[in-house]
């Protein structure tokens, strides 16, 4: 029963709007019920989850600032799955790398909304206050953070919104559940306004460039219908115009003669088609030119200006050669992919290494195998669950050659390492692989996409350790540039300067065979879907050049790990001999590693056991294996053994002949010869090789045979064997 108190104070009522996924699924924005005194704050709900979105932005921009300070942070609060956090204070701490990639997700497709001359601080903060089990939080972030400004007077150009799209048995599903997901061979989540594509990320299992086209398109249909309902909302709320905003100075004087006196030389510059360094030192040289050239006179304000124009002219007058003259920075020509070079197991240690060079940009890779015990847990307010494919990246500073402080990986750092990771995903093998792997990039040398670098040398280095990866997988990084005369230009391979003066930025990796992941932002209005295909097509040409070069270095995995990695082996075992071969407090297992040095973890999985044997030495790991399969094998009458004397009598001795199974090999069948007595003939700890010939049915007890195993002595001549007959009779008569 829900009760509701309505004071006077209450200044307004919530207001709220609601349109359908499809299948019946309601999603609600709300607005004026929680966080009023944010600029803009909703609430998104579908099912049991919901999502609340705040966005405050200052008035005035601090003093001197030249950028954007937009700041987003996604956070899933563990109430809201009614939980309690795991850490050592019990509370949220810093933000998880799932919370990371979804603050980017919002981050990303945000920014180019607000004008270009914008400079108050702008702070989003998205939480999740209620999970449901089923529906992703990430897909409607977005959304949440869309509407927090629509209803506020912050200046912004556009209504966006986000969704994800799959595809399940064939069919499309926008913002597919997470049992959907486990199914659809694609996921993608894109971003859009109303006519344009802002932003796309995701993978897939090898799609076609015609299948992602077509996912966008129906993207692109849904979101439209989303941002018709933040429109209502915000009519209904009654924002009807955009707050004013101190704008940048300006002076136009300083921004002719900046103009005239370095943009023929930029040009002079650019067409050079140098090196990054030679490149950066002349125009560095050529700011110095110019702020000089300005005389002692000009303000400090003047002089920061003038700087500014200067950045503006060197991208006008780049990106106009490209288009007009078709010849970018280093020379090469559109379609063209830097000089490549690569070589696998650079390192003698680790289980596998790739060192992959592409122009300017250079990655060291390294793979290392570990345990079951190994698996990164990835924790989030609804579950937890852990992985066993594991992909750091690294970018230290002198990958620039700049000087920084060394932190913890920022937000770059996870986002970019993240689309490595789930373009590689999909070779990986399956559930049945037992090692957990780990794959680190380190970037060396960066000038123009360090992540599709990772992605070349991490493909290489997965077949230098021996995983058995069934294809190679490459990405490339394109640009593009237009004008609004109608030309464009699209760029293979982009080096970091074409990348920060584009209209797009887009990667793109995969298999000869079809695409593994995208990471795309678009940063121009109006982008047609026969200029998005041109530029996936260019792209499947670069990637498979690079691929071709690949597979010239490497071109299958190694048959088996190197000598030096540590094995391990997957045994399936019935779920009744889990039991057996942990033992009583797991005294079993806990004698079988401390006497072959191996490591053993078992997992019980539906109606079997998983049994995972981990050593550094092949002879460990046999001793290992020969040890569980003998506890979990099935004596056969029939099958030979061969196994230890545990314990001599009169009548014979017991012989472990598998790991916990004794039987007794009877004195009459240990020689095809008449024994008299077991004196002598074995002493405890010797090994002996049997033949398991009987199952008592009455006791269970197990019979042996030695004498089996022997040959059979020939029958003698009759008149031999009556000579002895006497003897063997005193010998019957005394037996």
């Amino acid at each position: 029963m829900h009760v509701l108190i309505q004071t006077e104070n209450m200044l307004t009522q919530p207001i709220s709007v609601s349109f359908d996924l499809g299948g019946g699924r309601e999603v609600f924005i709300e607005t004026g019920k929680l966080a009023r005194q944010a600029d803009g704050a909703v609430t998104v709900r579908q099912g049991n989850c919901v999502i609340l979105a705040t966005v405050v932005a200052n008035k005035e921009p601090k003093e001197g600032q030249d950028f954007f300070p937009l700041s987003v942070d996604y956070q899933e609060k563990f109430a809201s799955a009614g939980r309690i956090p795991g850490s050592f204070f019990k509370r949220e701490a810093r933000l998880n790398d799932y919370e990371i990639l979804t603050s980017r997700l919002i981050d990303r497709a945000l920014r180019p909304l607000f004008p270009e001359d914008y400079l108050c601080d702008v702070q989003v903060l998205v939480s999740l206050v209620s999970s449901d089990e089923e529906i992703l939080p990430d897909s409607l972030a977005c959304l949440a953070a869309s509407a927090a400004l629509a209803v506020s007077d912050i200046p912004i150009k556009e209504i966006i919104s986000e969704v994800r799209i799959g595809r399940v048995n064939g069919a499309y599903v926008i913002n597919p559940t997470r049992s959907q997901l486990k199914e659809s061979d694609l996921e993608f989540i894109i971003a859009a306004t109303e006519k344009n594509l802002m932003m796309v990320e995701g993978e897939s299992k090898e799609c076609s460039e015609a299948d992602l086209v077509k996912a966008l398109e129906i993207a692109h249909e849904a979101i439209r219908i989303q941002i018709k309902a933040q429109a209502e909302l915000r009519a209904k709320k009654g924002v009807t115009g955009k707050r004013d905003y101190k704008k940048p100075e300006q002076d136009e004087a300083i921004q002719q003669k900046v103009i005239e006196f370095a943009k023929q030389r930029v040009y002079d510059i650019s067409r050079k088609g140098s090196s990054k360094n030679e490149r950066s030192e002349a125009y560095s040289a050529l700011k110095d030119e110019l702020i000089a050239s300005l005389g002692e006179e000009i303000t400090d304000l003047q002089k920061k200006l003038a700087k500014k124009y200067y950045e503006d002219l060197k991208w006008e007058v780049v990106r106009d050669m490209i288009l007009d003259d078709r010849i970018r920075l280093d020379g090469r020509k559109l379609d063209e992919v830097r000089p490549l070079a690569m070589e696998t197991e650079p390192l003698p240690t680790p289980h596998g290494s790739a060192l992959f060079t592409r122009g300017e940009t250079q990655s060291l890779t390294t793979v290392t195998f570990g345990t079951k015990l190994d698996e990164l847990l990835a924790e989030t307010a609804a579950k937890s669950e852990y992985t066993k494919f594991i992909l750091h990246y690294n970018f230290p500073p002198f990958s620039t050659g700049e000087v920084k402080m060394m932190r913890g990986p920022g937000r770059r750092e996870v986002g970019h390492g993240n689309l490595a990771m789930r373009s590689l995903k999909q070779m990986m093998p399956g559930g049945e692989y037992a090692y957990t792997v780990r794959v680190v990039s380190d970037i060396l040398e960066s000038n123009g996409s360090s992540s599709m670098a990772t992605v070349c040398a991490g493909s290489l280095a997965l077949m230098d350790a021996g995983v058995p990866i069934p294809k190679h997988v490459s990405g490339v990084a394109m640009g593009l540039i237009t004008r609004g005369d109608g030309k464009y230009a699209i760029l293979t391979d982009i080096l970091g300067d074409e990348d920060h003066l584009g209209d797009m930025d887009f990667k793109v990796t995969g298999t000869r065979d079809g695409i593994c992941g995208v990471q795309m932002d678009i940063k121009v209005d109006g982008l047609s879907m026969d200029v998005m295909r041109e530029a996936l097509e260019q792209a499947r040409k670069g990637r498979l050049h690079i691929l071709d070069a690949m597979y010239e270095c490497m071109p299958a995995p190694r048959p088996e790990v190197k000598p030096h990695a540590p094995r391990m082996i997957k045994l399936i075992i019935d779920k009744e001999f889990i039991g057996a071969v942990i033992g009583p407090g797991g005294k079993v297992i806990q004698e079988i590693q401390r006497e072959t040095g191996a490591t053993i973890n078992i997992e019980e999985v539906g109606n079997h056991g998983e049994v995972s044997i981990f050593s550094a030495s092949k002879e460990s790991l046999d001793a290992a294996v020969r040890w569980v399969k003998g506890i979990t094998a099935v004596p056969e009458v029939g099958d030979v053994y061969e196994g230890p004397v545990k314990g001599i009598k009169e009548f014979g001795a017991f012989v472990e002949f598998m790991p916990g199974k004794q039987g007794l090999l009877h004195i009459s069948e240990i020689s095809w010869k008449r024994l008299e007595s077991m004196d002598g003939l074995f002493k405890e700890g010797d090994m002996v090789k049997v033949k398991l010939v009987g199952l008592d049915p009455k006791t269970g007890k197990f019979k042996l045979s030695r004498k089996a195993l022997m040959p059979k002595p020939e029958h003698k001549p009759r008149e031999q064997r009556d000579d002895h007959q006497g003897e063997q009779s005193a010998g019957d008569a005394n037996a």
